[in-house]
């Protein structure tokens, strides 16, 4: 048995809601609370980036696997918002936590799927016996052009989880991918902000992959949505996860435990990763859960896990991603915001 054997989960307390955006830009604040179901979002402050996200997530799982992380064979960080070009995250991250020279470390991209990237690799090496224990980490501080629709939603957040064949809190049942080449969202090389195909960011992008990739995974393990008590889809926003979930045939219960995008936004590589560790939160032996990624570009990954008795003891030992959502929260005015976003600099 492979799988997961501790979680974490990492939300910047900084948050802004829709309302004071649109006041700065002239639109329709509620038309993205109704039609986008977005009411809020999380902002990094100024000295957080994904590199002290990423630490803090990963040290809450560590505390929940409860292992020496000298002990970690591999650390792997998604993302699309690295704060270097050139000179890795993951280096930082390894030290950071306490692990050897000898931990294999690389960061990866694949837009908002990132991080399941990195969960499908750790899972692997692991499973395949190279290493012990892998760390898989998705995390962002996603980027929205003033006045761009992206503005309302691009969010920050990370999730970590480490794999491992002992003492897992959710097993490892299936896993699949589904990729084609769309481009409905990138990013040049020295350009700050991110553009978007417009109407190809739905259909074909997310809702084909996304459905392409759970029916795939459901026919290879051969299960169906009512052997699932949940599942995660990537959320863009808050709209889009019902509405796949209600062609794929999934009802609102499976979905609303991971479903954190509207007073979260859209954390891009920690998006799906953040739902499954909110789900983990909840979750009870037993129950099988089902998460799908996507990333611009475009492509899904999928993964089903089984939660193990394991999980009764651990949970507390970390907050729990609702927590941290919900609790010691800062509002920050559109001026402040932009700020710490560096959307104004100072003149030098």
């Amino acid at each position: 048995m492979v799988g997961i054997i501790g979680y974490g989960a990492y939300i910047p307390r900084n948050r802004i809601k829709v309302e004071e955006i649109a006041k700065v830009w002239g639109t329709d604040a509620p038309s993205y609370k109704r039609g986008l179901m977005l009411e809020e979002k999380s902002v990094p402050a100024p000295d957080q980036d994904t590199i002290t996200m990423s630490v803090e997530a990963s040290r809450r799982a560590i505390r929940r696997a409860g292992i020496n992380p000298a002990e970690i064979g591999a650390a792997y960080i998604g993302s699309e918002s690295h704060p270097y070009a050139v000179k890795p995250s993951g280096t930082v991250l390894a030290e950071a936590l306490g692990a050897t020279p000898e931990c294999h470390t690389a960061d990866l991209e694949f837009a908002c799927k990132a991080g399941t990237e990195c969960m499908f690799i750790a899972l692997s090496l692991v499973e395949a016996g190279r290493i012990k224990y892998g760390l898989g980490v998705g995390a962002d501080t996603s980027q929205g052009a003033p006045g761009d629709a992206l503005e309302y939603s691009a969010a920050a957040g990370a999730a970590a989880f480490i794999f491992g064949k002992e003492n897992c809190v959710a097993v490892s049942e299936e896993t699949y991918a589904y990729m084609t080449d769309m481009p409905d969202f990138w990013r040049r090389e020295y350009q700050y902000y991110p553009q978007h195909g417009g109407r190809f960011t739905g259909e074909p992008a997310y809702f084909t992959h996304i459905t392409a990739a759970a029916r795939g995974i459901m026919k290879k393990s051969g299960t169906s949505p009512k052997d699932f008590a949940y599942v995660i889809f990537h959320q863009p926003n808050g709209k889009f996860p019902f509405k796949v979930g209600q062609i794929l045939g999934f009802n609102k219960a499976q979905i609303e435990p991971g479903w954190l995008v509207n007073k979260l936004g859209n954390t891009y590589s920690g998006s799906s990763p953040l739902g499954l560790t909110s789900t983990l939160d909840i979750a009870k032996p037993g129950d099988r859960i089902l998460l799908v990624s996507y990333g611009s570009g475009a492509g899904s990954d999928a993964f089903i896990w089984k939660v193990t008795d394991r999980i009764d003891e651990v949970r507390d030992l970390a907050p729990k991603t609702r927590d941290i959502l919900d609790t010691n929260k800062k509002y920050l005015e559109y001026g402040e915001y932009a700020k710490f976003r560096h959307k104004i600099l100072k003149a030098e």
